[in-house]
């Protein structure tokens, strides 16, 4: 591989590891943040839905620094867009890390909002860094686009290894370790620092913001403006008359400036499949961690989350192997990995055992690792007239999707399905252990989980066990669940039956990916085949 060769601009090759660290750095706070989740839920005593919500407020901020970033960067330049990037990266630091748990509500106000600043940085970052990429690079937008998000699941990698070493009752506060993420955000500035930047081939022919928009249309329009409807309505706490009214006047304005176009129905069906990819990757991601070290020990749980990042870091090297030697079109490439993910998904449920676990989430992990870098090709390969925006709003659309569906949905998920297991098992117990507010989730209705806070405390004695008979030369993990008593032994069953049908529920999402790209392989095929269009075919 000779980036020199294969660039449009002699710089190519600085600009493309200059997108990979800044990803980096948002997969290190994100990898970082997932390894935290259960200290966030017994020192604040907060419930699964309310760790959902946060975590999903790292993805739903993402949504807004990529889009408002992919409307304005070829008018303004990267360059500006790299600034506030960095600038708003130290300022999610400086709000995450003021929290405390005698602050009552304004913590979560500070662990949310922080959240969601880290989130809209990294949009922003990816603003700048998918259309560069793709521009830098228009011959193999699939093999660099995947190399550029190699180093997302090489972040996660990080950030598991900063909790798996760092972390623990004996190790360093959640603050020293979230706060790591800024040394890759300290290089990442200095790469860009004083680089010339193409422009995108859209932006070279003088098209203007309403012929860029032309293919998003209404109906691309529609699925993003319903994501922010529940955005609205749900984080920023809006009634839904609001929220809808604020979404239809964003539509409107689409419709204005694209003087009503309906828009491509290709990149319609691309943009609900992603919502899908951010669901079922990002919201699985942020949980994922705390589900399997549930199901099994919490250290296992990160060893597993840097498993299945470090194989996804090393495949999305290998896209164009795939592409040119198997002779799978980026379609047929996203076809397969919707059926791994949702076999790997399944599988991952049944978990009983360490070793079981590392190869059921290797299936998974194969299926997830080109779905992200593989959607954006796609979509530039058929929509190059749309610049910067197709690909921006469509990472945005997965940002959202896999904050409010994938990684609330999950929490919702855990909730429910822990709580009515051990309301089924022990109605007495459940009543002592139920949350104090209820789970709510789009259309499924109110559902009671158990109380973060006692369940905190029973995996912090069960987990007081098995290091006490570690120490002793026992790793018998039915000799440490003896140590609990028979009612914490009813609660900590539940809660890992409901993490086994979370996953269950999981699967159903790649499953209808798959049908989508089954759908889309025909459609190719009967027009001839898929093959990368410029701006001249779109005319």
């Amino acid at each position: 591989m000779n980036i020199r060769e294969d660039g449009i601009t002699p710089n190519a090759g600085r600009l493309l590891w200059a997108g990979f660290t800044a990803i980096l750095a948002a997969g290190v706070g994100f990898g970082v943040r997932g390894g935290i989740l259960a200290n966030w839920s017994s020192e604040f005593n907060y419930t699964a839905a309310q760790l959902g919500a946060i975590g999903g407020a790292g993805l739903t901020g993402f949504c807004f620094g990529i889009i408002i970033g992919g409307v304005i960067c070829d008018k303004i330049g990267y360059g500006k867009l790299v600034l506030l990037a960095f600038l708003t990266h130290v300022i999610s630091a400086v709000v995450t890390l003021g929290a405390t748990p005698d602050q009552g509500e304004l913590a979560y106000s500070l662990l949310y909002w922080g959240t969601f600043i880290f989130a809209y940085a990294n949009g922003t970052l990816e603003a700048v860094a998918n259309p560069l990429v793709a521009t830098l690079f228009p011959k193999n937008r699939t093999h660099y686009l995947n190399i550029l998000h190699a180093s997302w699941p090489l972040g996660l990698v990080l950030g598991g290894a900063i909790g798996w070493t760092l972390g623990g009752a004996d190790g360093w506060s959640w603050q020293w370790q979230l706060g790591l993420f800024l040394v890759p955000t300290a290089i990442y500035g200095l790469m860009f620092m004083g680089q010339h930047m193409p422009k995108s081939e859209a932006s070279e022919q003088g098209l203007s913001l309403g012929e860029m928009f032309k293919d998003v249309g209404l109906l691309g329009g529609a699925v993003i403006c319903f994501l922010l409807t529940l955005f609205f309505s749900g984080a920023v706490g809006l009634g839904n008359t609001a929220a809808y009214a604020i979404s239809g006047a964003l539509l409107l304005c689409i419709g204005f400036l694209t003087k009503f176009s309906i828009g491509s129905i290709l990149l319609f069906v691309l943009f609900v499949a992603h919502a899908m990819v951010g669901a079922v990757e990002l919201g699985t991601d942020s949980w994922v961690q705390n589900i399997t070290g549930n199901i099994l020990t919490p250290e296992e749980g990160k060893i597993l989350f840097i498993w299945t990042s470090a194989i996804m870091f090393f495949l999305r090297f290998c896209a164009d192997f795939i592409e040119k030697k198997l002779k799978l079109s980026p379609v047929g490439i996203l076809l397969a990995c919707s059926v791994l993910a949702m076999i790997g998904l399944n599988l991952v449920s049944g978990i009983e055992t360490f070793v079981g676990a590392m190869m059921a989430l290797a299936v998974y992990a194969i299926g997830k690792t080109f779905f992200w870098p593989t959607m954006l090709a796609v979509a530039s390969d058929r929509f190059p007239r749309t610049g910067a925006i197709a690909i921006s709003i469509m990472g945005g659309i997965g940002m959202l999707a896999g904050g409010l569906v994938g990684s609330e949905g999950l929490g919702y998920a855990k909730d429910r399905f822990a709580g009515e297991a051990l309301e089924a098992a022990n109605p007495a117990i459940y009543a002592e252990y139920k949350a104090e507010e209820p789970s709510d989730f789009l259309f499924f209705g109110e559902r009671f989980g158990l109380d973060g806070k006692k369940l905190g405390a029973v995996n912090d004695k069960l987990g007081a066990a098995r290091k006490e008979l570690a120490e002793a030369g026992n790793t018998d993990p039915a000799a440490a669940l003896e140590r609990l008593t028979e009612t914490e032994r009813a609660v900590q069953a539940a809660s890992i039956q409901g993490d086994r049908k979370t996953l269950v529920a999981d699967s159903a999402i790649p499953a209808l990916m798959a049908a989508i790209f089954l759908l889309l392989m025909l459609y190719f095929r009967s027009i001839g085949g898929y093959r990368r269009l410029t701006v001249a075919d779109n005319s």
